[in-house]
């Protein structure tokens, strides 16, 4: 999948996807275990037939990463780019998943 055949998350979307990685634990679980899902739950349908590399995910970063880097995350949820960087949500990664 290349960044131009998805449509990157609404303002609405990025803010529910980053108020609840960084609030609520059961959230994060299911993020953890079934990104897909998770990001239905929020309104933002992932194509069965796409694999988004973000979506891949080791370890979940912290609640308190996502909140440092809300901001840049945003920014970068709500670009065509949204979806291709690999560690996106990653612990130790959110911040430089989103620098130039």
């Amino acid at each position: 999948m290349t960044s131009i055949e998805h449509s990157p998350l609404s303002a609405a979307q990025a803010d529910a996807l980053l108020d609840l990685l960084s609030t609520d634990d059961n959230f994060r679980s299911l993020f953890s275990t079934d990104p897909r899902q998770a990001l239905a739950d929020i309104g933002y349908i992932v194509p069965e037939h796409d694999q988004p590399a973000c979506l891949k995910i080791e370890s979940l970063a912290s609640k308190e990463e996502f909140q440092q880097s809300r901001g840049a995350l945003k920014q970068h949820l709500t670009s065509v780019e949204g979806l291709t960087v690999v560690f996106c949500y990653e612990a130790g990664k959110t911040g430089s998943a989103t620098a130039d």
